[in-house]
């Protein structure tokens, strides 16, 4: 069994291995918890997001004003969707100051790769999708 914790309303879901292929509907609001797209998060959602979710987590710390943020937004999303068995997260570093202040964002964009909560990978700067799946393979290598 997974957990899971639902970006629409943070509940946490217990999901058995072999229905992560699935779509998976959180228990209480019904959201996909495994739609191969980013989700956005903020101050409140996220430390709860990171704790509870058992898959890989990647954040993209980023900003409206941000040109490169802008640029790589298509690429995140395409590893994502490329990449169904780990969690994509966007996080405003505008609208969650927090956020940004607790995981240390001192450029953006900024990504974050976590595993069980635990940060196990950091990369400041914009890459393309391909570039981002071999930064996330090489980071989740490093945790087995």
């Amino acid at each position: 069994m997974m957990h899971l914790v639902c970006p629409a309303c943070g509940a946490k879901n217990r999901v058995a291995d072999d229905k992560l292929d699935q779509e998976v509907r959180c228990g209480r609001c019904r959201h996909d918890l495994m739609a191969p797209e980013p989700v956005a998060l903020g101050d409140a959602a996220l430390p709860g997001f990171l704790q509870g979710t058992e898959l890989p987590v990647v954040v993209d710390f980023w900003a409206d004003w941000c040109g490169p943020c802008k640029m790589m937004a298509p690429h995140f999303a395409q590893a994502a969707r490329q990449m169904p068995q780990v969690r994509f997260v966007k996080v405003d570093t505008e609208a969650s100051p927090r956020a940004a202040q607790q995981y240390a964002i001192r450029s953006i964009p900024t990504l974050m790769l976590f595993q069980n909560g635990r940060e196990v990978n950091r990369m400041s700067g914009a890459m393309s999708a391909q570039d981002l799946l071999r930064w996330i393979e090489a980071g989740l290598r490093t945790t087995r």
